[in-house]
């Protein structure tokens, strides 16, 4: 129902702020770390949004980035996790940090964030890697050296894998970082491959 909404910040405080458009205040529940980042008191903001509905409740959750409100909707996913357990989660830790360690089995990553054990971490892993599609592979360039050109080639794809956890299509992804150097690490290929797929 709303994409994004952009106006004037009136509050920040613990948990929520509230963004002021045409004289209507918005209340938008937010984790700590985007509600540090989102501006100053008084001044423009544009929050991405996800509004939640249920019988008895309408909230609205809000995002800085685009790969937040990804995240946050792939967290929903999840059975055992809702809505105050994913913008914990997303306090402690990058869109581009949780797909790494969903791609790469890291459960003791995982269930270092607030409210999640080793089951739920688990859980998490095995789906949201489902929804990884199988098409992997990725063309060689043949002006490498074998062994550089197979541990390159072996982070672009934990990128792209990275980057399908998030949402994204194999073929978004690889237009975003084909001119990307496969020498940066992974964690550096993702935050560029995301930077490009924002525009």
């Amino acid at each position: 129902m709303f994409a994004y909404i952009k106006g004037s910040l009136e509050i920040k405080t613990r948990g929520y702020i509230v963004i002021d458009v045409n004289g209507v205040g918005y209340k938008i529940f937010m984790s700590e770390t985007a509600i540090e980042k989102v501006g100053e008191i008084g001044g423009n903001v544009k929050v991405h949004t996800y509004l939640k509905v249920r019988e008895d409740d309408m909230s609205l959750y809000g995002f800085n980035t685009n790969e937040e409100l990804r995240m946050f909707e792939l967290l929903l996913q999840v059975s055992g996790i809702g809505a105050k357990s994913a913008i914990a989660i997303l306090s402690n830790i990058t869109p581009s940090q949780f797909a790494i360690a969903v791609i790469t089995n890291d459960v003791s990553k995982i269930k270092t964030l607030p409210g999640i054990g080793p089951k739920t971490a688990q859980r998490i892993i095995l789906e949201l890697k489902d929804k990884i599609k199988s098409e992997e592979t990725i063309s060689e360039n043949t002006t490498l050296d074998s062994t550089k050109q197979e541990t390159d080639n072996e982070k672009i794809t934990e990128a792209i894998s990275a980057l399908q956890v998030l949402g994204y299509s194999k073929k978004e992804i690889e237009k975003a970082i084909e001119k990307v150097e496969s020498s940066l690490s992974v964690e550096e290929i993702i935050k560029i491959g995301l930077k490009n797929l924002a525009r």
